[in-house]
C-alpha cells in the first residue's frame, strides 16, 4: 500500500470508531434496544476488524494516537 493508501484507511478506521461510539451510546441510553442495533454494532466491529488486518498486512499497524 501507498501511504496516500495507508492514510486512507487510517482516516476509514477512525471513521469506524466514532461510528461504533455514536451507536453505543445509543444502545447504552436505551433501556431496551433493538437488536438490529447490536447487529449494527456487530457489523461495525467486524469492519474495524478487517482495517486492522490489511493495515497489518501491510506492515502499518494501527496504533492509537497517545492522548
Amino acid at each position: 500500500m501507498t501511504s496516500d493508501e495507508i492514510e486512507t484507511m487510517n482516516l476509514a478506521r477512525a471513521s469506524l470508531a466514532r461510528q461504533r461510539g455514536a451507536l453505543a451510546r445509543r444502545i447504552g441510553a436505551s433501556e431496551a434496544a433493538a437488536p438490529s442495533a447490536a447487529e449494527d454494532l456487530t457489523r461495525i466491529l467486524l469492519a474495524i476488524e478487517a482495517v486492522d488486518r490489511a493495515l497489518v498486512d501491510a506492515g502499518r499497524p494501527y496504533v492509537p494516537a497517545e492522548r
